[in-house]
């Protein structure tokens, strides 16, 4: 099962490669990761897509909150959280197919960041299945290059049983 991690971290030197060093140890797969300093840069809010039963998750999670440079860790499978990704994608557009490519663009409310005489690049932020489904309708003209942030996540402020965050 997909789990998204939402770790804290002190922001100094070698944390990444302790938390990655953690998952390769064990044998466990980061499917996707996002690092980035909080509003204080002192601490870095790593968002970390994996996979596995609850078994395994379990042992993450208490492997993470293990680390000293550790702060708090977070599952979302269980919590109302708001998921996105970004991607950029280039994919071929001729002048006769190039109409056809902004018009799926546009439904996706995707943004066009680069255009040549042959191709237009994508800018699109959605869940994962919304840039999945966008891959897949944009494969028939031809996709030249991809490349994705992998899951972020944030928790909602207002949880179902009236809880604030």
């Amino acid at each position: 099962m997909r789990h998204v991690l939402s770790v804290l971290v002190e922001n100094e030197p070698g944390v990444l490669s302790r938390v990655a060093g953690l998952f390769s140890g064990r044998g466990f797969n980061i499917e996707s990761l996002n690092v980035a300093t909080t509003l204080d840069p002192g601490v870095s809010h790593m968002t970390i897509t994996t996979s596995g039963d609850e078994q395994i998750i379990e042992q993450i999670i208490k492997q993470l909150r293990k680390l000293i440079t550790s702060i708090k860790v977070v599952d979302f499978a269980e919590l109302s959280c708001v998921e996105r990704e970004m991607m950029l994608i280039k994919v071929q557009a001729d002048d006769a197919r190039r109409g056809e490519v902004l018009r799926i663009a546009d439904i996706f409310r995707c943004k066009v960041v680069d255009v040549s005489l042959n191709d237009l690049t994508l800018e699109a932020t959605g869940t994962q299945e919304k840039t999945q489904a966008i891959i897949n309708l944009l494969a028939r003209f031809g996709i030249k290059d991809i490349v994705r942030t992998g899951t972020l996540a944030m928790r909602r402020s207002m949880q179902p049983d009236g809880q604030q965050a």
